[in-house]
């Protein structure tokens, strides 16, 4: 995913299915690098990770 989309959809009011590696994810913040989000497990709130963007796939 391209950093522009993903604060597209952290922006939107509207939900969009994000993945990381097959697994369905939030995007709770995007970095300044514009480079790295921080996610957590749509089923796990506690879990964040920080990620690639280029890694995140809309569906």
């Amino acid at each position: 995913m391209q950093y522009q989309r993903a604060q597209e959809i952290v922006a939107s009011p509207s939900e969009f299915e994000v993945s990381y590696n097959g697994v369905s994810v939030w995007i709770d913040k995007l970095h300044e690098d514009g480079r790295t989000a921080t996610v957590h497990l749509r089923h796990s709130l506690e879990e964040r990770s920080e990620v690639n963007v280029n890694e995140l796939k809309e569906h």
